[in-house]
């Protein structure tokens, strides 16, 4: 018998809530194979099972809060050696192929990647090992595996899994489900290994599968109502935890941390509009979906490159200004579980098209709720679009760390001053709130109105580097 403990998820979070098993009590899994999914502040992750056996117990509940260290599931490894596995010092001398293969500190490491394994101490970024159909460890090494505690062991590098979990994102796994197309059998036509969405596509159009339910064409945030009370309730509880506790905490420190101020300016962007319907109707362009949100996330990115302090950091322990010569892009994405920004990473370097994947793909993440506290780090700068609910303006708070957010409100066609007439035009308010120790009030307007001209105009960011 075997118990295993939450492991540190690699955040420095004291405890994660059981969001779903995906095994019950007299399962028999296998090495990695995911068990449960977890959520903690910021994201939620699955676990890996750190042995193969037997469920013979599990010790939470979906829902519960369980705090790291505590035991979470039980395994019966099998044999009467997996009853009283020996300390890790005593497997790895039995085992000198295993020893050679990790750093002896290995055996005191926990697993703290989820989805990864055990992992030593300094190996780095963990590497996983190309899909084999069928491909199973020697019957020694299996025998150490099931013997040897689970913080003594690289899983990754010691045996084969006899059945991976093809690589893929939830909105690949989505629409390999809605096509009803067994992941396992399709290719990944990247070095990567990871199978796109043009894997699956390809691979329909060979067998001629076609969806069960159609595909929602163009991504809309929105939040979950929440339940229904019971007849005769007057309130409803909810815990504060997760995301939602972690967004309160991060909203508040910087509301009182960052001197904000906000500046409004209200733009005719008809000639975006006219750009975008025109490559809308472009054949090569259409599978990326370019909307008013990547032609300012665009804007925004050549904006910082002139006005440098909205891309910067107040680091109040050195007693420095930190000048990002980068943009990491974040993006505000409304789920069900509250709000989330992950950020596009070296924004500055990709194209229209680039940027408008990676917006889409980050909100379709996002709302899967499988968005990595990785991808929630190192913003420079961030936008939201409050426009999608019909909202004009408001004053955003800024992301704790950054100096700047631009909030995009409703593109709204009304009466406007255009070639000295009154004419019906495509007008928006852009609202920028920012960090008055990092940037004076003459920077912010400056940017803003660099954004907003690009906006106007969008030939005019052929003028800009």
């Amino acid at each position: 018998m075997q118990d295993f403990t939450l492991p540190d998820l690699g955040e420095g979070l004291p405890e994660a809530e059981l969001v779903q098993w995906l095994v019950a009590v007299g399962d028999t899994v296998t090495l990695n194979q995911t068990i449960a999914e977890v959520e903690t502040a910021k994201a939620v992750v699955e676990l890996p099972s750190p042995y193969a056996g037997t469920i013979t117990a599990l010790h939470a509940e979906a829902g519960d809060v369980v705090a790291v260290g505590s035991v979470l599931i039980s395994f019966d490894l099998g044999g009467t050696d997996a009853a009283s596995p020996a300390p890790a010092s005593e497997t790895q001398a039995s085992a000198p192929e295993l020893a050679a293969s990790a750093p002896a500190e290995a055996a005191k490491s926990e697993p703290n990647l989820v989805g990864y394994g055990a992992t030593p101490q300094g190996a780095g970024r963990p590497q996983r090992r190309a899909r084999v159909a069928g491909s199973v460890a020697a019957a020694s090494d299996t025998a150490v595996l099931e013997a040897a505690p689970h913080d003594a062991i690289q899983f990754a590098d010691v045996v084969e899994r006899p059945v991976e979990r093809p690589r893929s994102t939830p909105p690949v796994r989505q629409l390999a489900k809605q096509l009803g197309i067994d992941l396992a059998l399709v290719e990944a036509s990247g070095a990567s290994g990871v199978i796109t969405r043009a894997d699956v596509e390809a691979y329909a159009t060979r067998v001629g599968a076609t969806a069960t339910a159609p595909a929602a064409a163009e991504p809309v945030e929105t939040f979950e109502m929440p339940m229904p009370a019971a007849a005769g309730e007057r309130t409803t509880r909810t815990p504060i935890r997760g995301v939602r506790r972690m967004t309160a905490d991060a909203m508040v420190r910087s509301a009182f941390t960052a001197p904000h101020v906000t500046t409004f300016l209200t733009v005719d962007v008809t000639a975006t509009s006219e750009l975008i319907a025109s490559l809308k109707g472009d054949r090569d362009l259409q599978e990326h979906r370019i909307g008013i949100m990547a032609v300012a996330a665009k804007a925004v990115c050549l904006a910082l490159g002139r006005h440098p302090g909205l891309n910067s950091k107040w680091d109040d322990e050195a007693g420095e200004i930190v000048e990002h010569h980068y943009v990491n892009l974040g993006i505000a994405a409304a789920t069900g579980r509250g709000l989330v920004v992950p950020n596009i990473r070296d924004a500055q370097e990709l194209t229209l098209a680039e940027l408008a994947d990676a917006i889409r793909g980050l909100a379709e993440t996002a709302r899967a709720g499988k968005t990595s506290p990785a991808d929630m780090m190192g913003g420079t700068f961030s936008i939201t679009n409050v426009g999608v609910f019909g909202v004009d303006a408001g004053t955003p708070i800024i992301n704790p760390g950054e100096a700047g957010i631009l909030a995009l409100g409703a593109v709204r066609r009304q009466p406007w001053e255009h070639r000295r007439e009154i004419a019906l035009r495509d007008v928006m308010t852009l609202a920028l709130s920012f960090d008055h120790r990092l940037v004076d009030g003459e920077q912010g307007s400056r940017f803003l109105v660099d954004v907003a001209g690009i906006l106007r105009e969008p030939g005019r960011a052929m003028l800009l580097r």
